[in-house]
């Protein structure tokens, strides 16, 4: 990513620093990604049969053995603690129904070092002790955790554990995060200059072809990097954004997140004399929205894993909200929903005030929107099941 700042005495982000910066908005505040989560939490609770099913294939090792889990992208809420505790339930029942006491369970909890794991850990109930009782019992009483717990900073665009390490590796909503905004995009020769925009929503073609390279090279080290790191027997279940369209300009729910009323409040400020416009031109959300071909290829192509299951799988609208009638309501989760994933990049880019003018305006927007938001944003996923060949 070429300089976001306008002069010397503005922050300076390059490709190499956004993995250090990169992270959903952490603590507890209003716009905090763990107050701006529900939606991920529908849509990961909607998949969970998928998520059995993938661990339905995977081997019983002896109880002896420790049985590990990582959860990529783990973020900074509680969604990922949710997601750990029905796997090690469901594997424990796995291990009881062939007449064995459940293995002692690992699980990782993997992002980008500028991730909020603080608060993530705060978040974390104690560990059983022998007081506790069954292993069923903690679990619902929701006041222990039946697993060791740890947190890996990184990228998962390389490697992050031992070899043949991982029994079980977990990744949502992660996925369409990449590792850099290409480079041609940023650059005024190219022909995939995204002049006047900050995603590739209704792009030009060349700008979107960058995207889904840039995507499908991240994929590819992602897959090579898990291919090292998973048991013999293990599983993998993946679900990123996704999209019907075959057309990369088309980025479904993404685009209408990213490419309508949040460009239009980046327009505003340069209609406003607040930016320049070469200053909005020089940010853009890295995420793609992949549609299932594009997913296909690389798994194929890296030849270390066996498709169980690829799917699309409609998740929903991002929007949580207790009063479907209230503008406000709408016009808030909206502009919360933005600053919770992408707050960090453009506190960084612009700072925290002009930040607040930002979102300010995207609430502004989406409140004079809010029925045809409600109607028409809504998220489809990639949903992947995989085991190494």
């Amino acid at each position: 990513m070429a300089p976001l700042g306008d002069n010397k005495d503005n922050v300076v982000v390059s490709n190499l620093k956004l993995e250090r910066m990169l992270s959903m908005k952490g603590g507890k505040g209003e716009a905090s990604y763990a107050n701006n989560s529900q939606a991920q939490a529908q849509h990961a609770r909607s998949m969970l049969h998928l998520l059995k099913d993938t661990l339905d294939g995977v081997q019983l090792n002896s109880p002896e053995i420790p049985f590990v889990i990582a959860d990529l992208g783990c973020s900074c809420g509680s969604n990922t603690i949710f997601i750990i505790d029905v796997i090690v339930e469901h594997m424990s029942k796995r291990y009881e129904a062939v007449g064995q006491e459940p293995p002692e369970f690992s699980a990782f909890f993997s992002d980008l070092r500028s991730n909020d794991f603080n608060t993530l850990f705060q978040l974390l109930p104690p560990l059983a002790n022998n007081s506790c009782g069954s292993m069923e019992e903690c679990l619902a009483s929701n006041s222990h955790r039946s697993y060791f717990a740890a947190g890996v900073p990184g990228s998962f665009y390389r490697r992050l554990f031992p070899a043949r390490s991982i029994d079980v590796f977990y990744s949502a909503f992660s996925l369409h995060w990449l590792s850099q905004v290409p480079d041609i995009v940023l650059d005024k020769r190219s022909t995939a200059y995204n002049k006047g925009k900050i995603y590739i929503h209704g792009a030009n073609e060349n700008t979107a072809n960058a995207y889904r390279k840039q995507f499908q090279t991240d994929l590819a080290n992602y897959l090579g990097a898990r291919s090292n790191e998973m048991k013999r027997g293990g599983s993998m279940f993946l679900a990123c954004l996704g999209r019907t369209s075959v057309d990369p300009t088309d980025q479904g729910g993404a685009g209408l997140l990213f490419g309508t009323h949040y460009q239009d409040a980046w327009d505003d400020l340069v209609q406003e004399g607040l930016i320049t416009s070469e200053k909005r031109d020089k940010f853009n959300i890295p995420v793609y929205a992949p549609s299932i071909q594009d997913f296909k290829e690389v798994v194929e192509a890296n030849g270390s894993f066996k498709i169980n299951n690829l799917q699309v799988f409609r998740g929903g609208s991002p929007l949580v909200v207790n009063h479907p009638d209230d503008a406000a309501e709408i016009g808030r989760a909206l502009a919360n929903s933005c600053r919770s994933v992408s707050g960090v990049l453009v506190d960084a880019h612009i700072g925290e005030q002009l930040s607040d003018e930002l979102f300010s305006r995207v609430e502004e927007r989406a409140m004079s929107h809010a029925k045809e938001l409600l109607q028409n944003l809504q998220f489809f996923h990639i949903v992947a099941s995989l085991s190494l060949v």
